[in-house]
């Protein structure tokens, strides 16, 4: 889970970063939060999709299925 902590901490390095520069562990952090971030949101993005319900027009309503490859 990603907090309001983090989200400040990774603003921070990004501002930092395109000023100053960070240094070998800043970018080590600044890349760990960031993938918390984004396996955050993919979490929060699969989680709605999977409470979608498609309506048709006969009126049947049916769960929103995963593409197969």
């Amino acid at each position: 889970m990603v907090t309001e902590k983090d989200i400040k901490r990774i603003n921070e390095l990004h501002h930092k970063s395109k000023n100053e520069g960070l240094t070998g562990a800043e970018k080590e952090e600044q890349q760990a939060l960031r993938q918390a971030y984004i396996e955050a949101m993919r979490g929060h993005v699969r989680s709605h999709l999977e409470n979608v319900v498609i309506q048709r027009p006969d009126g049947s309503r049916e769960k929103l299925q995963r593409k197969s490859k």
